[in-house]
């Protein structure tokens, strides 16, 4: 096994800030030291004075390659996690997808299918169970046995996706029975879909209408009734992609309650409001489900009051990216929604950008501290989703996922130099401070100087454990 010395550069975990050697053998950290005072020989030796060493950001929701509204997500896992790795993540958990009428465990087969042999860096799956049926019931037994630990239910999207009350029930006793975690959409779809109708109705077709059939307040309606099914049946509840001060607030009181009810939100929430969505068809860039809400109603500022206080404790991206021209594989993408913004497929590119504008945002922005923001982008996914300490640190024993920063390099961000296999960047003309300059993934060099050193395959698949972040 080959040997790495990083020297000179600063470690930060989500509880400590150090000044120290980082010592790599083969895959694994297996020592630190004060810089200096240990005379280690290595392989290769990497210089980083004036950096940050980070342990790899974990992106605990992306969406790589999912068929949706027609079409599917122009990111492979290759692509995807190419690019996951340029901005500084090097775990990401998908979703494996089962549809109605089909088996859970089909859909797991078919999404190690899709990313074995192809994946950059490390990836894990949850499973979206998309027909709760006894079939389904044991077949969550028996993917406990594969590490998919976590499972996801809709609220949203009748037809497709969505359960009932009662199903949502029934997988969440089984959920509480076996120590999984339910990972919930949370908003309140029958209801939109009658807003969705009446604003087609009334000629409301560009994409803006997409935000505003989508009220806040059903989201903070589903929240709270996820909340309370949770509570019945005792299972660990998980909030994705939170968007509203509303389920916010119902997170909180749940928390102050003692239940195991968390959350995440996404860089867009915290960064995007309707003015992104009001520009004529351009708004469908920023199409995804919950959607953007109004600056002006404070829902952005709550957000990042919830990453402050630890009531939210994740950020992931909810990466799904669809092309706004026409897709050269996958052919027409955003444009099927022309004319009928409830056509326009939900989702938006984000797996790439995250770590920086995160950086810039929260640290720069003086929202949350280093710490922080290494708890909310590594330490705590890697907690809440059984990876940890594996992932999500840096300390002996751990795998080698760290990424160098360079924490004065300006940059801004563009779809001209972006590497996700998607037409235009959310964040275009973004200027941000603070750049991913050097990744390791289980102490392989994969990214350097801005160029990708890895192959295809270079990932594997993680057995994820049960959560660590309980009450």
């Amino acid at each position: 096994m080959s040997t790495t010395l990083i020297k000179n550069g600063t470690v930060v975990t989500a509880t400590e800030t150090m000044s120290v050697d980082v010592l790599i053998d083969g895959e694994k950290v297996v020592a630190l030291a004060a810089q200096g005072t240990q005379k280690w020989k290595a392989d290769r030796e990497i210089d980083a004075k004036g950096k940050y060493l980070f342990p790899g950001g974990i992106d605990v929701h992306t969406h790589m390659e999912l068929p949706f509204g027609g079409t599917s997500a122009s990111d492979s896992f290759e692509t995807g996690t190419r690019a996951a790795a340029f901005g500084g993540t090097t775990t990401i958990i998908d979703f494996a997808v089962q549809l109605k009428g089909a088996s859970a465990m089909d859909g797991y087969e078919a999404w190690r299918a899709k990313a074995d042999g192809k994946v950059a860096i490390d990836y894990a799956l949850h499973m979206i169970t998309g027909d709760i049926n006894e079939q389904t019931l044991k077949e969550m037994g028996m993917l406990m046995d594969e590490g998919v630990t976590s499972f996801k239910l809709f609220m949203a999207y009748p037809g497709v996706f969505y359960s009932n009350d009662g199903e949502i029930l029934r997988a969440m006793q089984k959920a509480a029975e076996i120590g999984a975690t339910i990972c919930m959409h949370a908003e309140n779809g029958i209801a939109i879909d009658v807003y969705v109708e009446q604003a087609l109705k009334r000629g409301e077709t560009d994409p803006i209408y997409h935000a505003l059939v989508r009220k806040s307040l059903l989201e903070g309606e589903a929240a709270h009734r996820a909340i309370v099914l949770a509570e019945l049946t005792g299972a660990q509840l998980y909030i994705v992609h939170m968007s509203a001060k509303e389920a916010l607030e119902e997170v909180k009181v749940a928390r102050d309650r003692g239940l195991n009810v968390f959350a995440e939100t996404c860089p867009q929430y915290l960064f995007f409001g309707l003015e992104e969505m009001g520009n004529g068809f351009e708004g469908a860039k920023y199409v995804c489900s919950p959607p953007m809400r109004d600056r002006l109603a404070g829902h952005q500022e709550a957000l990042w009051k919830g990453l402050a206080t630890n009531d939210l404790q994740v950020v992931s991206t909810d990466h799904c990216p669809f092309c706004f021209d026409e897709h050269p594989l996958l052919g027409v993408q955003k444009r099927l929604g022309e004319g009928d913004f409830s056509k326009i497929p939900n989702g938006m590119p984000g797996v790439e950008p995250r770590f920086e504008v995160m950086y810039d945002g929260a640290v720069n922005g003086k929202r949350l501290n280093l710490n922080r923001f290494v708890e909310i982008t590594a330490t705590a996914p890697a907690k809440m989703f059984g990876l940890y300490p594996k992932k999500g640190t840096i300390a002996p024993g751990a795998d080698a996922d760290i990424v160098i920063f360079d924490p004065k390099r300006k940059h801004t961000l563009s779809v001209k130099n972006h590497h996700m296999r998607v037409d235009y960047s959310a964040y275009e003309g973004r200027e941000v401070m603070g750049k991913v300059e050097t990744v390791l993934s289980r102490g392989r060099v994969i990214i350097e100087g801005g160029s990708y050193l890895g192959k295809a395959g270079d990932g594997v698949y993680l057995k994820r454990g049960t959560s660590q972040y309980r009450v």
